[in-house]
């Protein structure tokens, strides 16, 4: 196994060749581009090396954690955020899924002051400092989302930014997770989406929503037109505006 990762550590250096014969058929501008590019897949790949050399200098077997996967929770998912950001920036996907937190969780996040486990501190019984501890691993976990963001924005592409041309859809399933009620879910949408994304406010309806609502939106945002999805009662009207659907 480890011998297959060594002989494909660099996809970089299987495509030298093709690399260089594009270079030459390009102007300035889109070199820079590429090699732009190029740095930055060379940065993810010596973190992913650098990864996989502490996990076999550990001596203690990890079973939640494959091999080559960092140890620290943040780097992880800021080098899973790197990768979605490369796919998109080279078309390789226009859809990613990530999960942040898996259910029933027991990681810890010493690095943040809650050295308990993520899941029993959730069900807090009203206890101010475990509702203190579970906010500390929200804004954690937000604090590494908006970073994502804005990478995102930071990338040139087309008329704009990576940012201005994509659609994210953040969140929870849990409202109250002490209950396992999921009513008022905390839900984020960001991105340009191309055009027409009213961002900067916080809608809160005045009537019990069905998440789908957000779901049915954004499918016909994006060009997947759905007249319901699951138990959808209409779409969210203040979401974008209503001449870019």
């Amino acid at each position: 196994m480890q011998a297959a990762r060594q002989k494909r550590s660099s996809l970089l250096d299987l495509v030298t060749t093709e690399i260089k014969r594009i270079k030459n058929r390009v102007g300035a501008a889109d070199r820079n581009k590429i090699d732009g590019y190029l740095d930055s897949i060379r940065e993810v790949e010596r973190r992913i090396q650098i990864a996989e050399s502490n996990a076999t200098d550990n001596p203690l077997p990890d079973l939640d954690r494959p091999v080559g996967v960092p140890a620290s929770y943040a780097e992880h998912a800021k080098l899973m955020f790197d990768l979605q950001l490369l796919a998109f920036q080279g078309d390789i996907t226009r859809v990613v899924s990530f999960q942040l937190a898996r259910e029933a969780s027991t990681r810890t996040y010493p690095e943040i002051g809650v050295p308990d486990p993520h899941h029993p501190v959730t069900h807090h019984g009203n206890d101010p400092e475990k509702l203190e501890k579970v906010a500390k691993i929200n804004r954690f976990h937000v604090s590494l989302f908006a970073d994502f963001l804005k990478r995102m924005s930071e990338t040139p592409e087309g008329n704009g930014t990576l940012l201005d041309h994509s659609l994210y859809l953040y969140g929870s399933g849990m409202g109250d997770p002490d209950a396992h009620d999921h009513t008022d879910l905390p839900i984020l949408v960001a991105g340009g989406a191309a055009g027409g994304m009213q961002g900067g406010r916080h809608i809160k309806f005045t009537e019990t929503t069905p998440l789908s609502n957000v779901h049915l939106t954004l499918l016909n945002k994006v060009g997947v037109p759905l007249e319901t999805f699951a138990d959808s009662t209409g779409t969210v009207d203040d979401l974008f505006d209503p001449v870019t659907l």
